[in-house]
Parts: structure tokens; C-alpha cells; sequence
């Protein structure tokens, strides 16, 4: 039986890739985004869709219209900045997006999901969260408290919707190669923000490998699984290395 999904930041990034990945291995999928995506075909179809507006997301989902066997929510931003410069509008931004938004398209799909749930096949809802909402780091206060949110929220959700087949877990990246961290790669013009860079595995991440982990949490094997947020970062935020060390 063919599964469906919705995506959120779907044209885009891990959201991309998470879209590619299930449309090659036969789920329908949703795609939701701001950006103009690939016309629609038998299994993919695209949904205009601004998770920080609450009308945008309510028409998106009642326009999927039926049963979900999971919900993946990628959509997300960065604003650079001190605290003390931070204007409200990015500020504002920041958290509309990525921590109300991803509330807003968990709310609205959850009927959605628990219509497909079975005791032996709960419905799966990822959430991105990242390695900011562990370890923040200066520059990035905003982002990193939406992250930390969205954290809290994925614990509170797994508690709450895992008695009717629905099991929410969170993936907290480190630097993934994405439009979102290129932008701001530059320290001269991202006020001085720096991403956490290459790992102790000796690269940084490639959208596809933040999609990997998100393929076990969609497996037989996580079913077990609910309120974890895993940290997929190559080891980056395990322990501190010390600049100049010769690791």
C-alpha cells in the first residue's frame, strides 16, 4: 500500500531531499512551500503554502485531504545578530517560522495522521529541530531559542498524540551543505555568525544524511521510538575541542 507524507520547505534543503528520497521509494507526497516547485504528477503535489500564516496552513492541509502516514517539517530560517541588535522583525521571523509554523502544520495535519494510524503502523511526524537548540552559540540567539522550542514541543506532542498512533521525534542537525547555511557562511555578512563547520567526522553534512536518520524514524524499527530528539551532526556537539588542537 502506497504511504503518503506531507513536507514542509519542501523545494528546498533537507526538505528536498527528504521530497526525493520518499518519491523514489514510492510514497505520494505533499510538498509544501513559498517557492514555486515542479508541476504535479501521479505522486507528487506541490501546495503554496507560508507556515508563519495560520490561514495559509489551515487551506494547505484541507486541501491534502487525506490520510497521512507522516508529517515532515523542514521549513525554516536564520537571522544573524546580536541580541542587543536583533531587530524585532527578525526576531519575530525567526520564531513565526520556525517554531509557531512548525506548531501550526503539526496541529492541522494530526487529524490527518491519526486517519491513517494502525496499532501496527503508527503515523510518523519529524520535526527539525538542530544542534543550536542543544548547543547555542553567540549570533544566533533567536534561532537557537526556536529550536530549543521546537525541542520541547516534539516531547510534549509524543507524550500527548502517541496514545492514538501518532509518534513525534525531532532530528537536530550541525552544518548541512543548504541554501539556508551558505547564506550565511560568510562572517562579514551574517554579523559575525559562524557555523559549527566540519565535524569531528571530518566534513559537514549533506542534506541526504539528515534524510537517512529520517528514514529510520519512518521504519519498522522506530516504532518504539517517541518524544527523542537524535542529534545528526558528526559528532560535533559530543565534546568540546579546543581551537588549535590537533584533532
Amino acid at each position: 500500500m502506497t504511504k503518503t507524507a506531507a513536507i514542509t520547505g519542501a523545494a528546498s534543503g533537507i526538505g528536498l531531499a527528504a521530497t526525493q528520497r520518499l518519491l523514489t521509494e514510492g510514497w505520494t507526497v505533499y510538498a509544501l512551500d513559498r517557492a514555486a516547485q515542479p508541476a504535479s504528477t501521479d505522486s507528487f503535489h506541490p501546495i503554496h503554502c507560508d507556515v508563519a500564516d495560520a490561514t495559509s496552513v489551515t487551506a494547505a492541509f484541507a486541501a491534502i485531504a487525506t490520510p497521512l502516514n507522516a508529517l515532515i517539517c523542514c521549513a525554516g530560517v536564520l537571522r544573524t545578530g546580536l541580541m542587543e541588535d536583533m531587530s524585532i522583525e527578525d526576531f519575530d521571523l525567526v520564531l513565526n517560522i520556525n517554531t509557531r509554523g512548525t506548531f501550526l502544520c503539526a496541529q492541522k495535519a494530526l487529524p490527518l495522521l491519526r486517519a491513517a494510524a494502525t496499532p501496527d503502523n503508527p503515523s510518523r511526524v519529524i520535526l527539525l529541530s538542530s544542534l543550536a537548540a542543544l548547543r547555542p552559540k553567540v549570533v544566533s540567539g533567536a534561532y537557537a531559542a526556536s529550536k530549543a522550542a521546537v525541542t520541547q514541543l516534539t516531547r510534549v506532542m509524543a507524550a500527548e498524540w502517541a496514545p492514538s498512533g501518532v509518534l513525534v521525534n525531532a532530528l537536530a542537525p550541525g552544518t548541512v551543505d543548504t541554501p539556508m547555511v551558505r547564506a550565511v557562511s560568510d562572517p562579514t555578512a551574517s554579523k559575525g555568525y559562524r557555523p559549527s563547520g566540519v565535524s569531528p567526522v571530518g566534513r559537514i553534512a549533506q542534506p541526504e544524511d539528515v534524510v537517512d536518520v529520517m528514514a529510520f524514524l519512518l521504519s519498522d524499527g522506530a516504532r518504539y521510538l517517541a518524544g527523542a530528539t537524535i542529534p545528526v551532526d558528526g559528532g560535533t556537539g559530543a565534546a568540546f575541542i579546543p581551537v588549535g588542537s590537533n584533532m
